[in-house]
């Protein structure tokens, strides 16, 4: 017996198939023996246990459970394999647990009379980053003996002392799980045999769009989770319509991810009409922007050609005309490129991922950061990313369980999980987070912002790249899962109190173990001897696939062979397999010369890679292939620039009065000035959410106060 075991050990084999039981394994797979093991590791003195302090103390804070005594956790392992007891005692007590703090023990601990037991697992299918680098420790600690079917899968144990099995279950959902990606057990999980997916059988699926109405499309695109507007839809239908012909389930994905407020920014690049306020006083007229790039003055008022490009790249472009000289690249890459010095330039990446971390915000945060990272890797022809940053805008984190709208998570719950979500990420990658804010008002309940970025350093000479015609499309790093789908058309969705059910499969785990070795390997690629291996890289961020290969490809086409993408697990669609958002994958376009050198590079660093097909088509078309069967083909003409431009209305309504620092009490608000009944106040400036303020409820701050911020707690706030 290993040293630091339980002295209580399992029998290796039993004939219960009882889940729930706590004395014996499950009966051995009569498949060469191959059995779920469960190991538990616990720390070695139970007044040790960090985790089941927080835990406590946080019941005690929110008031959940009056009578909660100690909280004590162990780790979960469950290792499928054709092990026997020998292995798994060896596997558990060399590296699975720490000698100097703590034990381990094979099977389930017996539940205490006076403990309610919970157990914390992920759901079938959701990337469980701990348990892939377990599973890769386990076959390097075996080698030749190892089990290649070998399969792990990871849990936290709650034994919570003196709260009630209801209380347990209260505690479960608002503090220890998210069953949009985890599942909650009320007594130690140890399953006979995995979930496993099945394989796919194919079928290639038609959609009917030609004769559909106005409200036929509509529908097509909510219920098809597309979350394209009438005027593209109309527009797809059209194109569909020309080549007489329906499109295919994945030739309509992929225009809705290309076609995405994520991808495309739509909103930003839309076409807006300006008219003037009747009251000229309180803004700037039409006359005053006319001279200024993509804005002309009509009958019916001042027309903005593209927001983005006729004000902020606009104004950039004209510093540039002028001779700033240290702006390399912008407006055109994964991220932005300026100057350093004579040697390398500095990249900078940041964007949003709310409507995820609404729903989980520990994998939001971590994937928002990931993907901001990745980003970075994928401008140029690599930047190596050096630092992170962040802003989180929650709501009040004092705010009452019962004043939750339905389906919303506890701001304080969504602040400590995004918070460590980028922190996790980052330093699992060896990145540092090296400064970020936090901002709280109450319109941010329903959707937090969770704004992350990455700045990385590139070589001058490493800054721009291009696919080539004849360059293999190949993939680097993690499969290929359903996770994520849907991810970038969710973007464009409004959010409901339905979505974490319905979008549960737009929400990612991140590996941040994986990414870092990806990186380490296109560094070496992009630095070697021979010169950098590759033409063009960039990330599969939303949408996956379809983005990335489309993006790369948009000047020359592509080929894909979608069944060479490797799977995390049986089952996937061809679809699914092209849109799916799953994290730690980046795209290179290599000339086929220099193919070993990269699956050389690769197998040294255990990284996997895959061909998926090859740049450069006739037609400048994007032709999709599974098993032979062509399931889409599209224009690249369609893909980018086909897209309806969208019409914005705007008009002058209001401006910042700034009144005296001392009672910040003014602000023009759009639709409405709104007052506390009590105190008078308004509210200072927020970040800008696209809401509107409104009260009716006496504040219950003291009347003395005259300060918005004493009354910010129970003011009533609605969307606009």
């Amino acid at each position: 017996m290993t040293p630091n075991a339980d002295p209580t050990i399992m029998a290796a084999a039993m004939s219960t198939t009882d889940t729930s039981t706590e004395a014996a394994p499950p009966e051995a797979s009569p498949e060469h023996r191959r059995r779920v093991w469960r190991v538990e590791v616990h720390p070695l003195d139970p007044a040790d246990d960090p985790l089941g302090r927080s835990v406590a103390s946080e019941v005690r804070d929110m008031q959940l459970a009056a009578s909660l005594g100690d909280v004590r956790t162990a780790r979960v392992f469950l290792i499928q394999a054709a092990f026997d007891q020998d292995t798994v005692e060896r596997i558990a007590g060399e590296l699975l647990t720490d000698p100097v703090t703590q034990r381990y023990r094979l099977g389930a601990t017996p539940r205490q009379d006076d403990a309610a037991c919970i157990e914390v697992h992920y759901l079938p299918g959701v990337m469980d980053p701990v348990a892939a680098s377990t599973t890769d420790a386990i076959a390097e600690m075996l080698g030749d003996a190892f089990d290649s079917r070998c399969a792990v899968r990871t849990g936290t144990r709650f034994d919570l002392f003196g709260a009630t099995h209801e209380e347990a279950a209260v505690i479960a959902e608002r503090l220890l799980a998210n069953t949009v990606v985890q599942s909650i057990h009320d007594a130690p999980e140890w399953p006979q045999q995995f979930i496993e997916g099945t394989p796919y059988e194919f079928n290639l699926v038609h959609v009917s769009i030609r004769d559909l109405d106005d409200d036929g499309l509509m529908k097509l695109s909510r219920d098809g989770h597309l979350f394209l507007s009438l005027e593209e839809m109309t527009a797809v239908r059209d194109y569909f319509r020309g080549i007489d012909r329906d499109p295919t389930d994945i030739e309509l994905e992929t225009l809705a991810q290309t076609w995405s407020e994520h991808c495309v920014h739509k909103t930003l690049k839309s076409r807006i009409r300006y008219s003037e306020s009747s009251n000229s006083e309180m803004g700037p007229t039409a006359a005053d922007w006319a001279d200024r790039p993509g804005h002309e003055l009509t009958e019916e008022g001042l027309v903005i050609d593209n927001l983005l490009k006729s004000t902020i790249a606009a104004a950039t472009n004209h510093l540039i005309a002028d001779g700033l000289d240290w702006c390399i690249s912008v407006f055109v890459d994964n991220a932005g490129i300026i100057q350093f010095d004579d040697e390398h330039a500095v990249t900078f990446k940041v964007e949003t991922h709310n409507h995820p971390s609404a729903i989980e915000p520990y994998g939001g945060a971590a994937t928002g950061i990931g993907g901001c990272i990745r980003d970075t890797m994928g401008t140029g022809l690599c930047a190596k990313p050096i630092a992170n940053t962040d802003i989180f805008c929650v709501a009040n984190p004092g705010i009452a369980f019962d004043d939750l709208p339905k389906g919303v998570l506890h701001p304080r719950r969504v602040l400590k999980q995004v918070v460590a979500g980028v922190r996790d990420y980052g330093n699992r990658m060896g990145i540092p987070t090296v400064d970020g804010l936090v901002w709280f008002d109450d319109r941010y309940l329903g959707n937090p912002l969770v704004f992350a970025g990455s700045v990385g350093l590139i070589p001058n000479d490493k800054c721009f790249g291009d696919a080539r015609p004849g360059d293999r499309i190949v993939v680097l790093g993690g499969r290929t899962g359903r996770d994520g789908i849907h991810g970038a058309t969710f973007s464009s969705a409004e959010l409901t109190d339905t979505h974490a059910d319905e979008f549960s499969h737009a929400v990612q785990i991140g590996n941040a173990i994986t990414e870092k070795k990806t990186l380490d390997v296109i560094l070496q690629a992009r630095d070697h001897a021979d010169g950098c291996l590759y033409s063009a890289i960039t990330d599969c961020g939303a949408g996956g696939y379809s983005s990335a290969v489309g993006e790369m490809g948009e000047k020359i086409g592509a080929f894909v062979q979608l069944d060479k993408a490797p799977l995390k697990y049986a089952g996937l669609s061809y679809t699914e397999i092209w849109i799916s958002e799953a994290q730690e994958r980046m795209v290179l376009a290599v000339p086929v010369e220099n193919l070993d050198k990269v699956r050389a590079l690769a197998a040294a660093e255990d990284v996997e890679v895959c061909d998926l097909g090859h740049f450069g088509t006739d037609n400048k078309e994007l032709v999709l292939n599974y098993f032979h069967h062509e399931v889409g083909r599209l224009a690249m003409e369609l893909l980018h620039d086909g897209i309806p431009q969208p019409v914005r209305e705007a008009v002058w309504s209001g401006g910042l009065n700034h009144a005296p620092a001392a009672d910040q009490s003014e602000i023009r608000n759009p639709k409405s000035v709104t007052r506390c009944s009590r105190c008078s106040a308004t509210p200072t400036s927020p970040p800008s959410t696209g809401s509107s303020v409104s009260t009716t409820t006496r504040c219950r701050a003291p009347a003395s106060s005259s300060r918005w911020s004493a009354c910010i707690r129970t003011a009533r706030r609605t969307r606009r």
